[in-house]
């Protein structure tokens, strides 16, 4: 089994470190508001991660974390009037309930910064008397850079290339500007906690440096997050850990690409962010999990107007023909082991679900044959692919009831035209532009003209 190491920029075969077990920690949300559909991505992408890691076998430790204290969080605070460890608790309990209807399920450690101030205190502590912290005149707490000269290796920035597009804050207390903070002084109306540098919080950096060694130790195997996390806060990471233990820190690196929407990034201040519940009151979880994982998790993912929609297109086709085997073979309890096989060829690729996915369209234009042919065969083959493919948390759900919720997005289309809609999206897939135009034509013939995109394909009549 390979994975993608960001740190080595290559993939590697996998080798834990410690045989038939794996510490893998990702970070989670900052709970200063609702879930959106990046966090849903990085959540999702973990969670399939752990869990086909379990399949081939080993035992995982899978931690996440919550970050309950910072800048966002305070800022809330004060424009609702709530207690910022109320408003955070509060915001936890909402993610918590949205990322359930995602079916995303929990990981083996929940971790919180404000359950964890004892550990950062002993941590920074450490880091002090190591030589590679230092406590400003005002009760902040630094990180010295220039104390790991391997600084800049996960990014590959150099510590003066780090400042670019970073805000510097208390310049005049820092030794150099590159300096992070590891312990912020409180400043009035800001929840607080004592330590020896004087009543203040942590700072980002540090809560999942001490998390981590407080719940695995001095080292893990998988540290994960999105790609936007590399620099500063995993970099930052990686110089804390390091510095303080003298060990590798994370053995593999993993990052998911970043969402954006219609060609734009994602964010707040552009007013394009997409939240996970609204998203769900639209569609099911099996589509947001099918158009999410249809690509490969390192590269970005942008969503149009039709990705979801094209996705639950899919879906219905699929649990129709689920549906019609499970009623017309209701005793077939066999299964089909080359789906299983397959599909664990192509996880062991560095998680490869653009692939697993793509084997579906031909798995399921098998079955339609099959069930015109009276064969129970069809049925091997669901059972397999509902097996198999609840990993990825797709067909878990009763097909007549996903039915009678989705499917009338498609009912006016025939099942013929889906069919051949569905094999010429799976040629498009593979570059066979040739086939793709042939059943252009054939969809043509049947009264049906097909608009594409980047993630999908419409269906209009003629």
């Amino acid at each position: 089994m390979k994975i993608y190491n960001s740190l080595t920029r290559r993939k590697e075969e996998f080798v834990p470190l410690e045989a038939g077990k794996v510490k893998m920690y990702a970070c989670g949300i900052t709970v200063s508001g609702e879930a959106h559909i990046g966090h849903a991505f990085q959540a999702i992408i973990y969670d399939v991660f752990r869990k086909f890691l379990e399949k081939k076998g080993y035992e995982v430790t899978y931690a996440r974390n919550y970050t309950d204290v910072d800048d966002k969080i305070i800022a809330r605070s004060h424009e609702t009037g709530i207690p910022a460890d109320k408003y955070a608790a509060m915001m936890i309990d909402k993610i918590n309930a949205v990322m359930k209807r995602a079916d995303v399920d929990d990981p083996t450690l929940w971790l919180k910064a404000t359950e964890n101030i004892g550990n950062i205190i002993s941590f920074i502590q450490g880091l002090i008397d190591g030589g590679h912290a230092y406590p400003a005149a005002n009760g902040d707490v630094y990180f010295d850079v220039d104390s790991f000269p391997a600084y800049g290796q996960l990014s590959g920035r150099s510590k003066e290339d780090s400042l670019d597009g970073v805000r510097v804050e208390n310049d005049e207390e820092k030794k150099n500007a590159y300096d992070f903070a590891l312990w912020k002084a409180a400043k009035p109306g800001e929840i607080a906690w004592d330590s020896p540098w004087g009543r203040g919080r942590p700072g980002w950096h540090i809560e999942c440096s001490a998390m981590n060694r407080a719940a695995f130790g001095d080292q893990i195997d998988i540290h994960g997050g999105g790609r936007d996390l590399v620099f500063p806060h995993h970099e930052n990471e990686i110089a804390q850990s390091e510095a303080l233990t003298g060990k590798r820190f994370a053995k593999y690196w993993t990052h998911n690409g970043l969402i954006k929407v219609n060609g734009q990034k994602m964010s707040k201040s552009l007013g394009n962010s997409l939240l996970l519940g609204d998203l769900l009151d639209k569609y099911s979880s099996d589509a947001l999990k099918f158009a999410l994982l249809s690509g490969n998790y390192r590269n970005d993912i942008n969503i149009t107007d039709d990705l979801f929609p094209s996705a639950e297109a899919h879906l219905v086709r699929f649990y129709t023909l689920i549906d019609r085997a499970e009623k017309a073979f209701p005793n077939e309890t066999g299964k089909e082991a080359e789906i299983d096989r397959r599909f664990d060829a192509a996880m062991e690729d560095d998680f490869n679900t653009a692939l697993a996915l793509s084997d579906l369209f031909g798995y399921f234009k098998e079955v339609a044959r099959l069930l015109d042919a009276n064969d129970p065969k069809a049925r091997r083959i669901t059972n397999q692919i509902r097996e198999t493919y609840a990993l990825l948390g797709l067909f878990k759900k009763d097909p007549a009831g996903y039915l009678a919720a989705y499917g009338e997005k498609e009912a006016d289309v025939p099942a013929e035209v889906k069919a051949v809609a569905d094999e010429r999206f799976a040629a498009r897939k593979a570059k066979d532009w040739a086939k793709s135009d042939e059943l252009r034509e054939k969809l043509k013939s049947l009264g049906y003209a097909v608009k594409d995109s980047k993630d999908g394909y419409a269906l209009e009549k003629i």
